[in-house]
């Protein structure tokens, strides 16, 4: 038994230092001097191997990243290799290998997903990286065994890379849409804002008129609870805040002497006389009319809703994330309030993106606008008996604050004869287009309307159908009835041929 003295903190423990470590450690047996001996040995003969990488900051997609893997030893290189590690680390790929034994370099992926470079032994470059390239990378890095060049001696380091996408397309439209005008009560109005390709998920926010919205957040519920979106919206209180006065006085000037909303007589359109009406009228009969005449716009709702509103509500907001197969989330932001056509009409709203790998964000803008009177095309423009016509509407008058062709929500578009039925004998259609198959002449002078409204407001726009006649058409009633005359006189020439030769032959 021999009496140690304990090292330093940091000390080296080598050969000639074990009888100073046996000194401070007191009593110790021959096998413990033993083992410190062999422990000895046995680190000179490895050597020692430690790796470490630097940690990423996030990259953005497209961007070059540098994956550089450090190490120290005293021991002879023998090979690094970079992996890809997927599925939870289950999973590790090779991408690239050094081979210090032949001093080469091979890239392990496909030819057409060969994108990594060998800067130096250790360090690998990729270039315009993708989504798909986020994750963990580890480095391996291998040394021969001092003891016999039969093993290699293994040590890694691990690193993750992060990459951001910003999204690549943003949207606005209005949910349950195409909505008819509701004149008796109020509805709620549910913007959607719609953020594509982002990576982490973006911050979405709504605007009015370029100020920031103050919201009420609330869960949007899945098509799986069966609520729905108008089951939640229904649900809310209408909590409102007081009218703005600009807006307010435009609403009142739009009321009669009585205070009662304007009311205009759209069933059938007024027909003021002239002077030289009767003229023309004699002018039309020896000339027919242009084929279609356009009769200006008339109103069907242009004044605002019966119910009244004094207050516009507050608003709600709700957003959803969906995971993407190629690693991006799709978002979606609800803004619900309860529409008020006096205010909102001609209101702007914007739905502003926010996303680390953007500089500032991205925007879109809608402004809510009451359609303002249709433009209708008939086509062909000189309609004949039996041809097929085509009613089709163009964009919409130029009103103010609104670019001509411009109405959101997109409104619902319907057809209807005035004092009739439609040619296929339905009360009315929908759509853009209104089509009339083989006309007959009992349509000439008949007056079809279309009626264009959204939540804010609706209107209609009536053309009037003018059938000319079909030189055709009459060219093949009036065939069979001059055929007749000639075919009478054909028989009667030939009874006179028979009976002159039945005479000859009785008088020979």
């Amino acid at each position: 038994m021999v009496g140690i003295t304990q090292p330093k903190n940091g000390e080296h423990v080598n050969a000639d230092g074990v009888w100073d470590l046996l000194q401070n450690k007191g009593k110790m047996t021959v096998f413990s001097l033993c083992l410190l001996l062999c422990a000895d040995l046995l680190d000179l003969a490895v050597g020692y191997l430690t790796v470490t990488i630097e940690p990423l900051p996030p990259v953005v997609v497209g961007e070059t990243v540098t994956l550089k893997c450090n190490f120290k030893t005293d021991g002879r290189l023998r090979e690094i290799v970079w992996y890809r590690v997927t599925d939870g680390g289950t999973i590790k790929q090779k991408i690239f290998t050094y081979d210090a034994m032949f001093n080469t370099n091979y890239s392990h992926m496909e030819d057409y997903r060969k994108r990594e470079d060998l800067v130096y032994q250790s360090t690998v470059r990729l270039p315009e990286v993708r989504i798909s390239d986020n994750g963990p990378y580890e480095c391996h890095v291998g040394i021969y065994d001092r003891a016999t060049r039969e093993k290699v001696v293994l040590a890694s380091g691990n690193v993750f890379l992060t990459v951001m996408s910003p999204p690549n397309n943003i949207s606005v439209s209005a949910e349950n849409c195409p909505a008819p005008f509701s004149r008796y009560q109020a509805q709620n109005f549910t913007l959607l804002c719609t953020a594509k390709g982002g990576k982490p998920a973006p911050s979405v926010y709504f605007k009015r008129d370029g100020e920031l919205i103050e919201v009420i957040s609330y869960i949007h519920p899945s098509a799986e609870d069966g609520g729905g979106s108008a089951g939640v919206r229904g649900a809310r209180p209408l909590i409102s805040r007081d009218l703005d006065d600009t807006k307010l006085q435009r609403s009142l000037s739009l009321l009669d002497p009585e205070g009662r909303p304007a009311r205009m007589f759209t069933e059938s359109p007024e027909r003021r006389w002239t002077p030289g009406q009767h003229t023309q009228g004699r002018q039309q009969k020896e000339q027919p009319s242009p084929a279609t005449e356009i009769i200006p716009e008339t109103v069907v709702s242009r004044e605002f809703p019966r119910w009244v509103q004094s207050t516009d509500p507050l608003y709600y907001f709700s957003h959803t994330h969906i995971s993407q197969s190629d690693g991006s989330v799709l978002v979606q932001a609800r803004l619900t309030w309860t529409l008020n056509p006096q205010l909102d009409n001609d209101a702007m709203f914007s739905c502003e993106v926010k996303h680390p790998a953007l500089s500032m964000p991205m925007q879109t803008e809608v402004t809510l606008a009451a359609p303002k009177g249709p433009k209708l095309l008939m086509t062909p423009t000189r309609a004949k008996v039996g041809d097929t016509v085509r009613i089709t509407v163009q964009g919409f008058q130029v009103g103010a604050g609104v670019p001509g062709n411009e109405v959101f929500p997109e409104p619902l578009f319907t057809w209807t004869r005035v004092g009739g039925r439609l040619l296929d004998g339905s009360a009315e259609r929908d759509g853009k287009e209104l089509i009339l198959e083989r006309v007959p002449a009992e349509l000439n002078g008949s007056m079809y309307r279309c009626t264009a409204q959204n939540p804010l407001g609706s209107t209609d726009t009536h053309t009037r159908l003018i059938v000319f006649e079909n030189p055709a058409m009459m060219k093949n009633t009036q065939n069979p009835n001059n055929g007749a005359p000639r075919v009478d006189v054909v028989g009667l020439i030939w009874m006179v041929l028979s009976l002159a030769l039945t005479v000859t032959v009785e008088l020979t």
